[in-house]
């Protein structure tokens, strides 16, 4: 009667143990995908930012008044920084 009390403890803790372990690496599994979600969402959240300063650029370069040829090349300059600065975005995103 004790013994066999005793085998069903041991067959009880072995089976906590297992759950145990399986909780543990299932723990580690979530753990790890939240650091990469969070990676992911601090990523996007700096692409973002850069499309939100684009805009201001855009919105910046759109008031400058062309009364002159220098507002006019000045404007054209900053238009083409603007495209490079994408192109470079959009190659280190890759």
């Amino acid at each position: 009667m004790v013994y066999e009390e005793l085998q069903r403890l041991e067959k009880l803790a072995g089976q906590l143990i297992r759950r145990v372990k399986m909780l543990e690496k299932e723990n580690e599994e979530l753990h790890k995908e939240l650091l990469e979600n969070q990676q992911s969402m601090r990523e996007k959240e700096d692409a973002l930012e850069n499309f939100k300063n684009q805009i201001k650029i855009s919105k910046i370069v759109s008031n400058i008044p062309v009364e002159n040829d220098a507002s006019a090349e000045l404007r054209g300059r900053i238009d083409n920084y603007i495209k490079e600065i994408d192109k470079i975005i959009t190659h280190l995103s890759e």
